[in-house]
């Protein structure tokens, strides 16, 4: 019986994605390739399977005819044989997607982070830690890359640096010279660092508050008029970052949860550049979004980076740290195993790091 795969350009539902959410990335391999071996057995017992993915390699390895979703609508369903992954990618999103030449050189500015032996204790953990004297640096316009599998310690990393984590850390962190210890992320925001968690609908977004309540959450003293909330000045408050994100939303007030995965990302990001950040920090960006919203997500960093920016990216998916970072880091179980700049960086040396092989 044959496989059908649907690439959704909106991606999955939030009850769906709580359901079926597994690992992505180096650390997912076991876990999906169990996964093909079980469509395999029920395909051989004569299953029919429908498989619903935005991830185009698994689309074009697994689907015998693919039909392609977008806004509800049904655009077209095809042999997988009579097309290819960017005319699949451009009937998802309408268009043809720009080649948006990020490997360009950035100027690098001074140094604005500098990290040196940090070491996160984790008693319970036979190892005894989850990071262990890691030391790196971030400069101003540079895009720095953290590779690894899952349990390396890359949440972790962002996490202390944001002051989010277990305070029980060592080592120094100094933030355009001078040594900082956050013991709350209010107080790394004040210092303008920024922080997109890895799980957007637990972590990042209010699901109460309309876009505009979600985009200016950080900056409320903002949008205040003898105490309360004027709903006039939020919007002149969020106008900007909506438009500059190009958040794609029917008004300022509309619900946030009505927007798709990548539109509620660019609000999240648009409430920290309320903040002025110079340094961003961003835990898989990109995860559970569309190809088409992946590729704006990756133009705003990029513009963002070129305007000065300090960006630490981690990400589970290799390509996306080989598109965009200027270097890459890789953490394995909790250590600094390697640094590529991107000029010698590839998915297999970056794999051996990660597995110390």
């Amino acid at each position: 019986m044959p496989v059908a795969c649907t690439a959704n350009a909106a991606g999955c539902s939030p009850r769906l994605n709580a359901r079926c959410r597994r690992p992505r990335g180096p650390a997912a391999e076991s876990e999906s390739a169990r996964l093909e071996r079980t469509i395999k057995r029920l395909l051989a017992a004569g299953t029919t399977i429908l498989y619903i993915s935005h991830k185009m390699d698994e689309v074009f390895r697994l689907a015998d005819r693919i039909t392609v979703l977008r806004d509800g609508r049904h655009v077209r369903t095809v042999n997988r044989a009579d097309t290819n992954p960017r005319e699949i990618t451009g009937w998802m999103v309408g268009r043809e997607l720009a080649d948006h030449e990020f490997r360009q050189a950035r100027p690098r500015g001074p140094t604005l982070l500098e990290v040196r032996n940090l070491t996160l204790p984790w008693p319970e953990h036979p190892r005894g830690y989850r990071l262990s004297n890691v030391s790196f640096d971030l400069h101003a316009g540079e895009i720095l890359g953290v590779a690894g599998l899952m349990g390396a310690g890359r949440t972790e990393l962002l996490e202390t640096i944001f002051g989010a984590g277990e305070p029980t850390w060592t080592g120094e962190i100094r933030l355009e010279g001078s040594p900082v210890r956050f013991r709350h992320p209010r107080e790394a925001c004040h210092a303008r660092i920024a922080m997109v968690t890895e799980d957007r609908k637990r972590l990042g977004l209010f699901p109460d508050l309309d876009v505009a309540g979600n985009v200016s959450l950080c900056s409320l003293a903002e949008t205040l008029r003898g105490g309360l909330l004027s709903r006039r000045r939020e919007e002149d408050l969020v106008a900007s970052p909506i438009r500059d994100t190009g958040v794609k939303t029917p008004g300022p007030h509309a619900a946030i949860t009505g927007l798709s995965g990548g539109n509620q990302q660019k609000c999240i990001i648009g409430r920290w550049l309320l903040t002025k950040p110079a340094i961003l920090l961003l835990a898989d960006p990109t995860r559970g979004i569309d190809v088409g919203a992946k590729a704006e997500l990756y133009a705003l960093i990029d513009r963002l980076c070129r305007e000065g920016l300090g960006v630490i990216l981690t990400s589970s998916e290799l390509p996306e740290l080989l598109t965009l970072a200027d270097r890459i880091i890789v953490l394995a179980e909790g250590r600094l195993t390697a640094e590529f700049p991107r000029a010698e960086a590839t998915e297999q040396k970056i794999m051996e790091a990660a597995t110390g092989s």
